[in-house]
């Protein structure tokens, strides 16, 4: 065996294994209400995470979304793909892909018909090049430990994104003490991941176990408490793929 194939060989084992962390990492998680939006603190957040994510596509110039074909990298059960069909998106031309099989098929009782969903490595997402006009991945980066594997599936979702086009980032930029599981990821690690994209961040979401806490019984502390800084976890935000003779950042 060359030494290039052994390499390439380790890198798939290192992957597969990451896989294998992740979809055990998946499999501990306790479902519990924190997610519900009956629950004050999640609803607080999804306010606040939508307000965003239509306030950066809207000065994209991305709306109208019905003409767009849009991909979610890691869909889960695809409460983002449904909030991109309520904001005017056509299920047709939405694609998600998952890398846990019960979440594509959940997905797939709930999504619209018409929505393609499949199960997938993000790294081999299996799409030609440059066949979609706007991507999103939310929390999805934070769940993958390992940085070759990080870079990876940045290069892959890069591929398929048409030049000028957008991912839609959302995701945590702190680490969770309580969960070696994830670990978050900073911008400046972003903007290695993208290297020669422009890159729009900005931190949202107070941080959770504070909403959880203050939500059910002060509301309005918690929308003041959300305009600090220091206690916004994600980041949400826009990274552009450059057009033909566009520069960079």
């Amino acid at each position: 065996m060359s030494a290039k194939a052994a390499r390439v060989g380790e890198t798939a084992n290192a992957f597969s294994a990451e896989e294998d962390r992740i979809r055990a990492a998946y499999a501990r998680r306790v479902v519990d209400g924190r997610y519900s939006w009956f629950d004050a603190g999640n609803l607080l957040a999804m306010h606040e995470r939508e307000r965003s994510a239509l306030r950066v596509l809207a000065a994209a110039g991305l709306t109208p979304l019905a003409e767009r074909r849009i991909l979610e990298v890691g869909c889960g059960t695809g409460a983002w793909l449904r909030d991109f069909v309520k904001w005017g998106a056509d299920p047709k031309r939405l694609y998600g892909v998952d890398l846990l099989s019960e979440r594509v098929e959940q997905a797939r009782r709930l999504c619209p018909a018409g929505v393609t969903l499949e199960c997938r490595n993000a790294a081999q997402l299996g799409f030609e090049d440059a066949s979609f006009d706007l991507l999103l991945q939310s929390t999805v980066f934070t769940s993958i430990l390992d940085r070759a594997l990080r870079r990876a599936v940045a290069a892959e979702m890069v591929r398929v994104l048409r030049p000028g086009g957008v991912i839609l980032w959302y995701d945590y930029h702190v680490n969770n003490p309580r969960n070696p599981d994830v670990r978050g990821v900073p911008r400046r690690e972003i903007a290695e991941l993208f290297p020669g994209c422009s890159v729009h961040l900005r931190p949202v979401t107070l941080a959770p176990p504070l909403a959880r806490m203050l939500a059910p019984r002060a509301w309005l502390l918690c929308q003041l408490l959300e305009r600090v800084p220091g206690l916004r976890t994600h980041y949400l935000g826009l990274i552009r793929k450059p057009a033909p003779g566009a520069t960079g950042r």
